[in-house]
């Protein structure tokens, strides 16, 4: 079982990385607009970050409230992101929200034990 929550971890950041990567890319650019990497980004994020919160390890489990806390966090990315893919323009407001809220979900997964 260790070895399906390291890949599931690996994919896990992979798709933060897509995310961010794909956020910070458009908005060095100038042109804020929902590309394919923050799309995939945020799709892979979610539905890796639920299958990490399977009960997988040995008793040492995340704290539920980290867990909601984080789902919350992921569901509200994919949102801002799916909903606004199509537009030509994002709104500079709803875009740094897209970076600031993956930025936070981050640091909750590092800091909160």
């Amino acid at each position: 079982m260790e070895a399906l929550r390291l890949v599931l971890l690996y994919v896990h950041l992979i798709g933060f990385a897509l995310l961010l990567g794909g956020a910070l890319a458009q908005y060095l650019s100038g042109r804020l607009r929902i590309n394919p990497a923050m799309l995939w980004g945020s799709v892979i994020g979610l539905l890796t970050g639920i299958g990490l919160s399977a009960p997988l390890r040995d008793g040492d489990e995340p704290a539920p409230a980290k867990l909601v806390t984080k789902l919350v966090l992921a569901l509200l990315i994919f949102v801002m992101v799916f909903f606004s893919r199509k537009r030509a323009d994002v709104n500079r407001g709803h875009f740094l929200g897209i970076i600031l809220l993956t930025l936070v979900n981050a640091a909750v997964a590092v800091f909160w034990r």
